[in-house]
């Protein structure tokens, strides 16, 4: 059987409510890594698991110092060879966040299979223990490595960079917005496409000790554009404009704009609607203006290859083919 690892983060799927009818005021990440596997014996017939709680976290409170962390561990537990697999706990409110970040920074040479749950542990129609079987099933195959940080929860499989937070409760809210997932699982058989792929991550070099600072800034009738002084001024290394459309710039914003990239601020357009993504020169003169489209991500994904892209001293070119090819 593979040797499996449980990387604990916290979030719902170890959280505690006072009433197992209740299923939105608990306390995430209460219940530990050892406490989960205990209620779950079943997963004993899938490996040799053992468990490290990393955080606690309810992963509203996730921040990027956090995602620094988790990937230098998983990097270094990747490379241990009594390591087969990697299951990782999370909150569902920021999973999709962190599960980019390590999308663009390990290795594919073992699987990584993010889970999580809707509902507390506590509850009485808990998803957390299936999904978490279901996890440990996938990252014991070897196969799953070539895809990539994955994501399983409620029977279906996702890329990383394919998963998002569709619904605020319901217990299916995960799932693709342009993209299917990659597998299914019907208890504990997983079904994985046999012809997906995965490229290489992005960022392959040693991680900094620190994110610089990118704000998502989000456009609206009458938003006003001294949001982006704002963030200037408190610091921001770059921004993420989460627009209308494809990444319809406001004329009021145009001067803000300008100062910004004048000071070597990088300024990325994306787009507040769930699909399509915003392309280069698509509907905005971006070599003219000085800034950059954010591809097929999300604002969210390309706050994350920007703040990666910074770090590493990328320039412009180099951040336009960053968030492209994320």
């Amino acid at each position: 059987m593979p040797n499996l690892l449980l990387v604990a983060t916290g979030g719902t799927i170890a959280g505690s409510a006072a009433e197992s009818t209740d299923t939105s005021r608990y306390r995430a990440g209460a219940l530990s890594a050892d406490t989960l596997l205990a209620a779950l014996p079943e997963a004993a017939a899938l490996g040799h698991i053992s468990a490290e709680q990393v955080f606690a976290l309810d992963s509203k409170d996730m921040q990027p110092q956090h995602w620094l962390t988790l990937a230098t561990l998983l990097r270094d537990r990747i490379a241990k060879p009594e390591i087969d697999g990697i299951v990782i706990t999370h909150g569902t409110d920021t999973l999709e966040e962190t599960a980019f970040f390590l999308h663009l920074t390990l290795p594919r040479d073992k699987p990584v299979v993010l889970t999580a749950a809707m509902r507390p542990a506590t509850a009485r129609s808990a998803d957390g223990p299936m999904n978490l079987l279901q996890a440990f099933a996938c990252a014991g195959m070897p196969a799953a490595a070539r895809l990539g940080p994955l994501v399983v929860a409620g029977d279906r499989i996702w890329r990383a960079r394919d998963c998002t937070k569709r619904h605020t409760h319901a217990p299916d809210a995960l799932g693709g917005i342009d993209a299917g997932p990659v597998g299914i699982a019907l208890g504990t058989q997983i079904r994985l496409d046999a012809s997906s792929e995965n490229a290489a991550p992005g960022f392959t070099a040693a991680l900094p000790d620190s994110l610089p600072r990118v704000d998502v800034l989000l456009g609206y009738a009458g938003a006003p554009a001294d949001q982006i002084e704002a963030s200037l001024a408190h610091g921001a290394a770059g921004l993420v404009l989460a627009l209308a459309g494809h990444g319809s710039v406001p004329e009021t914003w145009l001067p803000a704009i300008a100062a910004a990239t004048a000071r070597g601020i990088p300024v990325v357009r994306a787009s507040r609607v769930a699909s399509g993504g915003v392309m280069p020169q698509g509907n905005f003169d971006d070599a003219e203006h000085g800034t950059l489209a954010c591809g097929r991500l999300t604002p969210w994904q390309a706050r994350v290859t920007l703040m990666l892209a910074l770090a590493g001293g990328a320039d412009h070119a180099a951040q336009q083919a960053a968030l492209l090819n994320a």
